[in-house]
């Protein structure tokens, strides 16, 4: 079973029709190029890196670990971000991370 935050899953149930068209949207970016999952959740994870979102990077986290990317792997994506979008999102991006790697 898929976690979705308590506000995803509300926006799920108030607005079926946009979350099913997005949903649609978010698969077919997935299908049409040769990419696969693992390497489709490490590039999420950088950008949700690069973003300093902390709710895409807690999910793209718990996504590359369920397509078979494993910690060190996750965590060396946040330590990419290190040099390229500095040392304060580095942070907050590892401190998040963690936190999903602990559970």
């Amino acid at each position: 079973m898929e976690y979705l935050p308590e506000v995803y899953r509300e926006f799920k149930k108030q607005y079926p029709k946009i979350y099913g068209t997005y949903n649609k949207l978010a698969l077919s970016c997935n299908e049409v190029g040769p990419l696969d999952e693992k390497t489709r959740e490490m590039v999420k994870l950088g950008i949700a890196i690069g973003l300093s979102s902390e709710g895409a990077i807690r999910s793209h986290t718990r996504r590359a670990l369920a397509a078979g990317v494993s910690a060190d792997g996750v965590r060396q994506a946040a330590l990419l971000a290190l040099t390229t979008a500095g040392f304060p999102t580095y942070i907050a991006a590892l401190k998040w991370v963690n936190e999903v790697l602990a559970k």
